[in-house]
């Protein structure tokens, strides 16, 4: 009864994703890129690592995590406005390419996150099950992505990632469902686990830090304005939180209560060992999940790197040829470093970005005429990325 409900859920979502009446909404269509990339990973590493980092604890975690990156939007949100009725001055301006140069660099760690967590779901329900194995995995992905790109451009890119977002919030629909079973189960009868925090004090502040990429995404509505206006891509942004929030805490309730430490190993792939203990059909689902997730995230982020650097070169790097110096960097990054290290590294490149944001938010609500309470909070949410950016730490 368990696998039919979960097919049952993941059939049903697939149907209102397809449901024309939204696939072909403006909005829902400008909230596919942002939703791409903050439900690139998150539902693959976040639970297991809350998990066994902050035991009972861990919908707090993922509740900061959200609020932070909804506070840092709230920032990004008011400059797409501030800046659709006055350009920046010149000040602003060269803040402004500061933070794009930022992002491009953050868009090329984040590629090699994603991909690589895709190259580790890819192996390991194989024979060739091995971070070796993963790595070859992960450069083929990149020659893909970067043939695609420079054969086809953004608009065929654009459809995969479409298809992509649906497939994998199908199966995230049947996820929950088999989830939510056996968190009924296992508190019908009485053994619901709330185990201790194992990360405390400033280590767990840390560690949050460095998970920040995980709830990462929603600034990419930041760069659409040639196809949305700005009205749309400040909607496109909020939905695109609402919902990733919406899933991750029903998704680390459900999960946070119901494991052991035993259950948990510290491994990109761990979420796949747990699953098999809540039902049969999941494995080979988060697998498929996993490498929609990843590859229509990589495909947001690699788009949007391609289109940055093209703009911030004044055109003098075409972006096919962004396309190609994201990809040489990424499988450098790939051959050189662990999962993890990369998801510190994108985390801090990614708060470095929203600090800057956030400081351009506060010179222009003070250029507007803002209140004093509206320049302070925008300074604070800067002083809390900045923070994330020097603070965060790996997982061990």
């Amino acid at each position: 009864m368990q696998s039919i409900g979960i097919f049952v859920a993941t059939v049903l979502v697939a149907a209102l994703l397809l449901w024309p009446r939204l696939s072909r909404a403006p909005l829902w269509r400008a909230s596919v890129t942002p939703l791409a990339s903050i439900i690139g990973s998150g539902f693959l590493v976040l639970g297991p690592i809350l998990a066994l980092s902050y035991g009972a604890w861990t919908p707090v975690a993922m509740a900061a995590l959200c609020a932070a990156s909804y506070a840092i939007g709230a920032a990004i949100r008011y400059n797409i406005m501030s800046l659709e009725r006055v350009a920046h001055g010149p000040k602003s301006a060269r803040v402004e390419t500061l933070a794009s140069w930022v992002l491009a660099f953050a868009y090329i760690v984040s590629v090699a996150y994603y991909l690589n967590l895709l190259g580790a779901f890819a192996v390991s329900l194989t024979p060739w099950d091995s971070a070796l194995a993963g790595r070859y995995v992960t450069s083929a992905v990149y020659a893909l992505i970067l043939i695609v790109g420079w054969t086809k451009g953004f608009r065929a890119l654009e459809r995969l990632e479409q298809i992509s977002v649906g497939l994998k919030l199908s199966i995230i629909g049947g996820l929950l469902f088999g989830l939510g079973w056996f968190f009924a189960g296992t508190a019908q009868n009485g053994a619901l686990v709330l185990a201790p925090a194992s990360t405390t004090g400033w280590a767990g502040i840390g560690l949050l830090f460095g998970l920040l990429v995980t709830v990462q995404g929603f600034e990419t509505s930041r760069y659409l304005g040639q196809t949305y206006d700005a009205q749309t891509r400040v909607k496109s942004m909020r939905v695109a939180q609402w919902v990733s929030t919406t899933i991750y805490m029903i998704y680390v309730v459900f999960i946070a209560y119901v494991f052991h430490s035993n259950d948990i190993e510290t491994s990109e792939t761990a979420i796949i060992d747990m699953m098999a203990l809540v039902a049969p059909l999941l494995p080979l689902m988060l697998v498929v999940a996993a490498l929609a997730a990843q590859f229509s995230a990589a495909v947001a982020d690699t788009s949007g790197a391609g289109g940055l650097i093209s703009e911030l070169t004044r055109g003098r790097v075409p972006v096919k040829i962004g396309y190609g110096i994201l990809v040489a960097f990424g499988i450098a990054i790939t051959w050189g470093a662990d999962v993890f290290q990369i998801i510190s590294w994108a985390s801090k490149a990614f708060a470095a970005y929203y600090a800057l944001q956030a400081a351009i938010a506060a010179g222009l609500a003070r250029r507007d005429g803002k209140g004093r309470g509206t320049v302070l909070a925008f300074g604070a949410i800067a002083a809390l990325a900045a923070a994330a950016a020097l603070l965060g730490s790996a997982v061990e």
